[in-house]
């Protein structure tokens, strides 16, 4: 059977592979956000921190015996908590300061990190083995679905969704947002403002380590998997609109759906076709799809 032309497994096979990118998208993305909304800081050490979430589950696996299903509890955990120290001993001092302080800082500890991994490790990909529960996959017919790709999707928009609702509809969301418009009110009520902040930066990090932890079994583990993503990723927050929740969660899914059906029906198009959407929606809509124009 065809569409248009293509053999559906082709075409579907292709979706399949744009939506779990997009999981990936939709999850480093959500991070940015989070960090970019709350704290103001373009975080561009995000790749290096999700390289890092797979190179601590490879870690833990070959060194400790630490299984996948511990490893997406506690690499966000680790992680997250090397997010913390950086935030308290060198993002804390650019808050004040220009977006461009805190892109470049971050920017220069995105090299350190890969390259003291590349030094330690080379630059070979090295093999995560797929948890032995979701080894196999359904035949649904019109395609194969590898159990471990449907999982990722699945827990990529679960994570998605309860953090768009803890954020834009919780008290603790409220307190964030209130924090990043007016930290001394909110400090007015007893609330420790500093204390909010490095966590949420924490979190953001942590998203982006659980997502290496997911691409581990999928992608080869390698200094170089942050750097090759990171583009693409800042493409989508910008699409989506800086900040923006719910533009990082849609806009990543989608992107990486309309990435899959470019590689069906124009692959030579398909390495550029999000650089080619942002710069329509920059010309259109400058504050991206789903962004607030000031």
């Amino acid at each position: 059977m065809e569409i248009f032309g293509i053999p559906t497994q082709a075409l579907f096979g292709q979706l399949l592979l744009g939506l779990i990118n997009g999981s990936f998208y939709a999850l480093l993305s959500l991070g940015l956000a989070v960090i970019f909304g709350l704290l103001n800081i373009i975080n561009f050490a995000h790749g290096a921190q999700y390289m890092m979430g797979a190179f601590c589950a490879y870690l833990l696996l070959e060194k400790f015996g630490i299984s996948y299903w511990w490893s997406l509890l506690l690499v966000p955990l680790i992680v997250g908590a090397t997010g913390v120290v950086i935030e308290r001993t060198m993002l804390v001092r650019l808050y004040k300061l220009d977006h461009l302080y805190g892109l470049l800082l971050t920017f220069g500890l995105a090299l350190i990190i890969q390259g003291l991994f590349r030094n330690e490790f080379g630059a070979a990909g090295l093999p995560y083995r797929i948890p032995d529960q979701l080894t196999g996959g359904q035949n649904l017919g019109f395609m194969f679905l590898p159990n471990y790709r449907g999982w990722v999707v699945v827990a990529s928009v679960t994570v998605c969704l309860v953090t768009w609702f803890v954020i834009e509809r919780t008290k603790l969301g409220a307190y964030l947002r209130a924090a990043t418009e007016n930290p001394q009110l909110v400090q007015a009520f007893g609330i420790n403002v500093p204390r909010m902040i490095t966590l949420t930066y924490g979190f953001g990090v942590a998203l982006a380590a659980l997502a290496g932890v997911m691409a581990a079994p999928i992608y080869a583990v390698n200094p170089q998997m942050g750097a090759d993503l990171i583009i693409v990723v800042f493409a989508v927050v910008v699409i989506g609109g800086m900040g923006s929740i719910l533009g990082a969660i849609v806009t990543g899914f989608g992107l990486g759906l309309i990435e899959g059906l470019t590689k069906v029906f124009y692959p030579e198009a398909s390495t550029t076709v999000i650089f080619i959407i942002m710069t329509i929606v920059l010309l259109i809509r400058p504050a991206g799809l789903f962004g607030t124009q000031k």
